[in-house]
């Protein structure tokens, strides 16, 4: 799959409820695993699937995000799905800050960095 993001997402660990309405309009709620973030969407893991075009709430503390599921895979035992927030519901730290946030870019610098010398051994 292609990823056309081209706002970065930050790796994350966190538990939010999901909130949607099903094919006969009953409403669903589930626990699921924030895996990335970014100010346009979401990636949660879940034990069932929301199918693609759903609207949903994502729920954190006091804080509520909508959006739409624009993906949903099954890989590793357990359902992916994709959200991507409305226009009027974008994520940023102001609104809550996931447990374990990670900016991959971070990672990436330091390993460009230049590293320093080894230190000299001296053989006598």
């Amino acid at each position: 799959m292609h990823d056309r993001r081209r706002d970065t997402r930050l790796l994350c660990a966190d538990l939010i409820e999901v909130i949607w309405h099903d094919f006969n309009h009953q409403e669903k709620r589930k626990i699921a695993n924030l895996e990335d973030i970014s100010e346009k969407g979401m990636s949660l893991q879940l034990e069932c699937s929301i199918h693609v075009g759903t609207p949903v709430r994502v729920l954190y503390g006091q804080v509520e995000l909508t959006g739409l599921i624009r993906y949903a895979v099954y890989r590793n035992q357990a359902f992916f799905v994709g959200v991507q927030l409305d226009e009027q519901s974008r994520w940023s730290v102001r609104h809550f800050i996931p447990e374990h946030l990670f900016d991959p870019r971070k990672l990436l610098q330091r390993l460009r960095a230049p590293q320093a010398e080894p230190a000299t051994r001296w053989v006598n």
